[in-house]
């Protein structure tokens, strides 16, 4: 897969997770779609690191994404903090 394709990947997991995560998370949020593809992919990366400092190594050394549980429950931290950080004002 290409650079192109990369990206989109991302921009589209990026989505999915950022939905789910606003789906779950209680009460509402006022994100556009730009910030909730942010959401996910920062999600992503928290879930990641969060995997990461429990012990879980993937295969092969390379950084790999936690994992669809890992990345929503980085992107539900990710809208926890954001909500704390700014009143009920999201995005």
């Amino acid at each position: 897969m290409g650079t192109i394709g990369a990206i989109i990947s991302w921009i589209v997991f990026g989505l999915v997770i950022g939905l789910l995560a606003r789906a779950l998370y209680p009460g509402k949020q006022k994100i556009g779609v730009t910030n909730t593809i942010a959401l996910g992919i920062g999600g992503s990366i928290v879930g990641g690191l969060i995997a990461w400092a429990l012990g879980y190594r993937p295969d092969g050394g390379a950084f790999q994404g936690a994992g669809w549980i890992m990345s929503i429950v980085g992107a539900l931290i990710v809208v926890w903090g954001a909500t704390a950080m700014g009143g009920k004002r999201v995005g």
